[in-house]
């Protein structure tokens, strides 16, 4: 009789039902739940690559596919986008940019591969507006990835940096 009584009252009183349905809801979690998927393992992160200067035909092969690392001049200076790679890998919405100096692109607001120049473009034929737009890009891209050097005019010599200069002021500092 006492047990009959018991499942009454926890059956028939809607509070009893509630605690006992969130006792079943918890244990399920604990027991059946807790078993998680393994996360996939991202590939290990790039070494930081050393400082130093680009012609246009160097920076080609910084694409994504060529090499693994992706490269973009803006505004005469060369960043390390590897990190943003879903943006500006092959398979993402600005892989375009990978290994080409994306000035004139960012400053049209173009994705077409006219824009992205074969030859040094020194922007002179850009509007001011399009001039400022090229620098608050460059801005944005200081602030976010990797300053790894500068894009070569043509017959430019490169600089040659030693290792104090690879932590100038103004490199995005790793933290």
């Amino acid at each position: 009789m006492a047990v009959t009584e018991l499942m009454q009252e926890l059956f028939f009183n809607p509070i009893n039902v509630a605690l006992l349905s969130v006792c079943v809801f918890l244990l399920y979690k604990i027991f059946a739940g807790g078993r998680k998927q393994p996360e996939p393992q991202r590939p290990p992160e790039l070494p930081r690559m050393k400082r130093r200067d680009f012609t246009l035909q160097d920076l080609k092969k910084y694409n994504g596919v060529d090499d693994e690392r992706i490269l973009i001049a803006v505004n005469g200076q060369v960043f390390d986008v590897t990190r943003g790679k879903k943006f500006y890998g092959p398979d993402g919405p600005y892989g375009i940019f990978g290994g080409h100096d994306a000035s004139r692109a960012l400053a049209t607001f173009s994705l077409d591969k006219d824009s992205l120049p074969e030859e040094f473009d020194d922007l002179t034929n850009l509007n001011p507006e399009q001039m400022e737009s090229v620098r608050e890009w460059q801005m944005q891209f200081r602030e976010k990835y990797d300053y790894i050097g500068k894009l070569l005019k043509p017959g430019e010599a490169p600089t040659d940096y030693s290792d104090e200069e690879s932590n100038a002021e103004g490199d995005k500092k790793d933290t």
